[in-house]
């Protein structure tokens, strides 16, 4: 019995110190971007949609924006279309850009939504299609990359609706020009224009890596908190470096446009997003 009381008693621990994070959060927008291993391992998986599901129904107001470049290149296999890479960054054709429309929107994004749907979560997918959510224009400026679009601007209207009604937003980071022209958009880059546009509170990256490591084989030299003006000397220090480059980027620019903090979480940690919002354990690297 008295085991039985100590859980209990534990439990209700756990719930008291949450109080005063989800009083924070309580009614604000929060913008999470999902891929990396969170989104192939099952158990993961699963982790991602619970928390999801609880943050919304203690009242926080979570916008869910995916990619699936996996998806998309085991999709193009199996169609027999190579893919091409430009200075490592994939090439996107035509036909690449109707396959990329097809499995971001058509698939992956309806997986989310049914998968949010098993955990009791009430879901709707969009896509920066819908409404002109994300106007995209070609890509400048790193040598042609076919229909690689970037964010020419951002209409939230219909992600607020679908917040103010209730369901959970889930959006598949495709979008097209004034012409119709479909392109693939980078999904933390579109995340972080999203968040700021909704003026959202934080915007969660999710990766497969723990945060900023001081040095990048150790995983105890996490640092946990860096002020935006800190990252240029970051980057000439080397500490940021690599793919860690445009995700440190996305985070400055969603900050710098109002929103108050952005984060890089481990996605291979289960229940990264609770413990990074709700405890003061935290569990990446904040950036403010």
């Amino acid at each position: 019995m008295g085991d039985m009381v100590n859980q209990n008693a534990q439990r209700a621990k756990i719930i008291i110190e949450a109080l005063p994070y989800i009083q924070k959060y309580y009614n604000k927008v929060v913008v999470i971007k999902y891929g990396g291993n969170a989104m192939t391992s099952e158990t993961l998986k699963q982790a991602v949609m619970s928390d999801i599901v609880l943050l919304s129904l203690v009242g926080i107001k979570v916008v869910l924006v995916h990619g699936g470049g996996p998806e998309i290149t085991a999709t193009l296999d199996k169609m027999g279309i190579e893919t091409k890479f430009v200075n490592g960054l994939r090439y996107t054709d035509k036909e690449t850009a109707n396959v990329v429309q097809m499995v971001l929107a058509g698939k992956v994004n309806k997986d989310l939504v049914a998968l949010l749907g098993q955990h009791k979560g009430n879901a709707l997918g969009l896509c920066g299609m819908d409404a002109g959510i994300l106007k995209a224009q070609k890509m400048q400026g790193k040598g042609d990359l076919g229909f690689v679009g970037e964010v020419q601007s951002v209409n939230v209207q219909p992600i607020l609706d679908v917040l103010s009604m209730g369901y959970i937003p889930v959006v598949a980071t495709v979008g097209c020009d004034s012409e119709g022209q479909v392109y693939n958009i980078n999904a933390d880059t579109a995340a972080a224009r999203i968040a700021a546009e909704l003026g959202a509170q934080n915007l969660i990256l999710m990766t497969d890596i723990r945060g900023l490591l001081r040095d990048r084989d150790d995983e105890n030299t996490l640092i946990e908190e860096v002020n935006v003006s800190e990252v240029p000397y970051l980057i000439k220090e080397g500490i940021i470096k690599g793919g860690m480059i445009p995700k440190v980027e996305c985070c400055v620019e969603t900050i710098r446009r109002g929103v108050k903090k952005a984060f890089i979480i481990d996605g291979r940690i289960e229940h990264s997003i609770l413990i990074e919002m709700l405890s003061d354990k935290g569990i990446g690297t904040m950036f403010y």
